[in-house]
């Protein structure tokens, strides 16, 4: 007998060719024949796990997110086993969600593109208000990490203090995609990397310097 498709493997087939084409022209250019040409199968397969083009938005959102987490778990788990800054982890996970790379700038355009579909669909909304809050709260947990440890003043309000880096993350990386020329990466992570300075601005005590290092 036929093998019969994995179903999982086919939903995030559907998500890889709905990424690729918002990179390359945008919500506008999403539909569901040309995810199915894309993806290389039939619309009826298509339409069979998604009913309409909001929905493979929705998962393709989902596994942009999902991609991003990932790649973030993997850098600060590396970085905790080398005695890594918290500002310093802080700063690359940041990074992973702007489009710094061909992979990042096609999720960004995902992203892009769900946030506009959001703010008309409730459902879709409620999705990027998850996301928001998700990020909000591990920079929170970051900062009160950061406290414990002395890279952090105690009188900072780590909830406030996440809302304004995940605010000034946002808005850089909005110039970076719109203009790169006048926003170059090298530049927005500069900005990012100075305003993330003013926050930690203490040496960690538990954490162990390699020989001849000096304190940040």
């Amino acid at each position: 007998m036929p093998r019969v498709a994995d179903h999982d493997e086919r939903r995030h087939q559907v998500a890889a060719a709905v990424g690729r084409l918002i990179a390359g022209g945008g919500l506008d250019g999403v539909t569901v024949a040309k995810t199915a040409t894309e993806a290389g199968i039939s619309v009826g397969l298509v339409q069979h796990y998604f009913r309409n083009k909001d929905e493979m938005l929705l998962f393709t959102y989902e596994q942009v997110l999902e991609q991003i987490e990932r790649r973030v778990t993997a850098l600060v788990e590396r970085s905790e086993s080398v005695g890594t800054r918290i500002e310093h982890i802080v700063l690359d996970a940041l990074a992973e969600s702007m489009p710094l790379d061909d992979e990042r700038l096609q999720e960004w355009r995902v992203a892009l593109a769900f946030t506009g579909r959001a703010a008309d669909d409730a459902r879709l909304g409620k999705a990027k208000v998850a996301a928001l809050c998700r990020t909000r709260s591990l920079l929170a947990k970051a900062i009160t990490n950061a406290q414990e440890c002395g890279e952090v003043p105690p009188a900072t309000d780590p909830a406030r203090e996440a809302a304004r880096i995940a605010a000034y993350t946002e808005g850089l990386t909005t110039h970076l995609y719109a203009d790169p020329a006048g926003m170059p990466p090298s530049a927005a992570l500069a900005a990012l990397g100075d305003h993330l300075a003013s926050v930690f601005t203490g040496d960690c005590h538990l954490r162990r310097r390699a020989p001849g290092e000096r304190p940040a």
